[in-house]
């Protein structure tokens, strides 16, 4: 299927935002990367908060069906892990999506409007769910001893992988999330 204008819109929306956040965009820079005018953005988003908004939902929907693709790929949740972290570091290290879209507009939630804000953390919800569910288990099937309950490692594995994409950025090498990302896989396959 072709993308359509709605698609090629939300795409440049998108990449400006990982290039420069929510105030460093305007309709004129979608209208101008996508070829069509500002008007026509309007008529598929009304306002910046509606697109970002539905760019944010359409984010979350797409990583919920990866988590589901990867669990269904990956029957041992150590695997999971593993593989989650290795979409990341291949992203990053080819530069085809070097960083998060929602860890990063989680860092401008200030200035957010609240549409947006809400789908920002819509979508932690569901990785924080998912990468928990991982650790029950594998908490469950004794590959796992956690330090925490399921829950608080999930938040604390992905602060650490969220704060890995972020040093990567940092320092404008990728080897640095797979340095910050490798010692967690490891440190989970010492406890089994």
């Amino acid at each position: 299927m072709a993308p359509t204008t709605e698609d090629d819109i939300l795409r440049s929306a998108r990449s400006l935002l990982v290039g420069g956040g929510y105030n460093g965009f305007s309709y004129a820079d979608v209208a101008a990367s996508v070829g069509i005018r500002k008007a026509s953005i309007h008529y598929y988003f009304p306002t910046k908060a509606d697109l970002v908004a539905s760019l944010v939902a359409r984010y979350r929907a797409e990583a919920a069906a990866g988590f589901a693709e990867v669990s269904r790929q990956n029957p041992q949740p150590l695997d999971r892990l593993k593989a989650y972290i290795a979409f990341w570091s291949a992203c990053i290290a080819d530069g085809t999506n070097t960083f998060c879209l929602c860890a990063l507009l989680a860092t401008q939630i200030p200035v957010l409007p609240e549409i947006v804000v809400a789908e920002v953390r819509s979508y932690f919800e569901v990785l924080a769910t998912w990468l928990a569910a991982v650790f029950d288990e594998g908490c469950a099937r004794g590959d796992f001893i956690l330090g925490d309950d399921a829950a608080t490692e999930a938040e604390k594995f992905m602060a650490a992988v969220h704060g890995a994409m972020l040093s990567a950025r940092a320092y404008g090498d990728a080897r640095v999330f797979d340095l910050v990302t490798a010692p967690l896989l490891a440190q989970l396959a010492s406890r089994t």
